[in-house]
């Protein structure tokens, strides 16, 4: 039997083509998928497979259907993802012979899944929609009424936004007053790591003083950072202008791309910040993306994150407010702290893993529970007070394979992986991608 298909064009990599009719921003892979009624026996399953075989048809995804009769001998259900599309003699020929031995065999359609970054360069798309971009600050910011300071941020913000992936990062000569501010926090701060931080972020941070010129006077380059981190874990970073949707950030993380913004805080408050900086970007969350068990963690929940729900990209971000922002893991017995939200709040930092109070200014005393992203992913987080809540790991180690855990039972629509030589993103279901926005 013949099938004929849409005419498809090429993007990025041969396992991803374009609609180029009526939905050029669409995006379908060459996967199809089948659903297949065999008979319920020992070895029934055997013919199935020689038949991909006989035809050379790579498998992709495979799971059956147990029958929902209680005859012995009844059919059951089979779902396969394949490599090819009808149209081709191979597929054609394979889908004929399993017409013929199978008591019924089902063409099912491709899932619709939210816009994901198939290939590392469309990680510029992700960039160039910021929630709230760095020219873009509030009446209660520091520097709302300094025009040299807003001047100066749309200056920077302009060098992010041309930035494209795989260049040269730019380099940014900071002023004699940026640095001073930098330094006013690395001088803060230092102590407090030293207590409080995991060892994982100070054996970082030495490395980081030693090879890209970490200090109180000098703020680093991103091109060093990301030759250090790449030539580590093969995390590499990419500036932006400013916020980034869960969705966008996380998808970063797939490609281990980290989206970091350029500019810093007001020099008037050095201690404080409305908004993620450079301060807390470079001293919070560089140094963590050193370490290769972090690396990794963080790396797949940003690959859980590829074509997922709103309400699956909500549940992670969660996971990760509580882990990669505001994680802590026991070490001899001590609470250290791994998440850059308090690695770059020498308050947070304090009051979040010192066994004794007045910390972080404060007698309050938070409440901690043992690291569980099933209950992470449900638990509130304010965003401009102390969290009243830290879950707590074994490990770094352990951290993850509880993530991993937490990932495994996701609504995902398909099991992503990323090639790291092509740069690409290849999946194990047949699906097709919305227009970028599209619900």
């Amino acid at each position: 039997m013949a099938m004929q298909f849409a005419h498809f064009v090429f993007h990025h990599a041969t396992h991803w083509r374009s609609f180029s009719a009526l939905h050029p921003a669409q995006k379908q892979n060459d996967l199809t998928s089948i659903t297949l009624q065999v008979h319920n026996h020992p070895g029934s399953l055997r013919p199935v497979l020689d038949i991909f075989a006989k035809h050379s048809v790579n498998l992709s995804h495979i799971t059956s259907q147990p029958t929902k009769s209680l005859e012995p001998n009844q059919d059951f259900s089979i779902s396969i993802d394949f490599q090819g599309k009808p149209g081709h003699a191979a597929v054609d020929n394979l889908l004929r012979d399993l017409h013929a031995h199978c008591a019924s065999l089902t063409l099912a359609d491709e899932k619709a899944v939210p816009w994901f970054p198939l290939h590392i360069s469309d990680l510029d798309i992700c960039a160039r929609h910021t929630l709230q971009a760095g020219t873009d600050i509030d009446a209660d910011h520091p520097g709302f009424s300094d025009p040299v300071y807003r001047a100066r941020r749309n200056e920077l913000s302009n060098i992010a936004a041309n930035y494209r992936q795989g260049q040269t990062l730019p380099h940014v000569q900071y002023t004699e007053l940026e640095t001073q501010t930098w330094g006013a926090v690395y001088n803060r701060i230092k102590d407090t790591w030293a207590q409080f931080a995991c060892d994982e972020f100070n054996a970082a941070l030495l490395m980081l003083e030693r090879e890209c010129g970490y200090s109180p006077t000098n703020i680093p380059q991103a091109a060093d950072i990301s030759a250090f981190l790449k030539s580590r874990t093969g995390f590499v970073v990419h500036p932006v202008t400013g916020y980034l949707s869960p969705r966008d950030f996380l998808n970063g993380l797939a490609f281990r791309v980290f989206f970091c913004t350029q500019y810093i805080r007001h020099h008037s408050q050095p201690l404080y910040t409305p908004e993620p900086d450079i301060c807390h970007e470079l001293m919070g969350h560089v140094p963590m993306f050193a370490d290769q068990d972090f690396a990794d963690f963080s790396h797949e929940i940003g690959l859980a994150s590829l074509g997922v729900s709103d309400e699956e990209i909500e549940r992670l971000a969660a996971c990760y407010i509580f882990s990669v922002e505001f994680g802590i893991y026991l070490q001899n017995g001590q609470k250290k702290a791994f998440g850059a939200g308090m690695l770059s709040s020498f308050g947070e930092l304090e009051y979040a893993c010192s066994p004794v109070r007045p910390a972080g200014g404060t007698m309050d005393v938070p409440e901690y529970r043992p690291w569980d992203p099933f209950h992470a992913c449900k638990q509130k987080y304010p965003v401009t007070t102390y969290q009243p809540v830290y879950y707590v790991a074994e490990s770094l180690s352990q951290a993850k394979d509880k993530m991993r855990e937490f990932t495994r039972e996701m609504k995902k629509p398909f099991h992503a992986t990323l090639d790291p030589l092509r740069q690409t993103i290849a999946v194990d279901r047949a699906i097709t991608i919305k227009e970028r926005g599209a619900h």
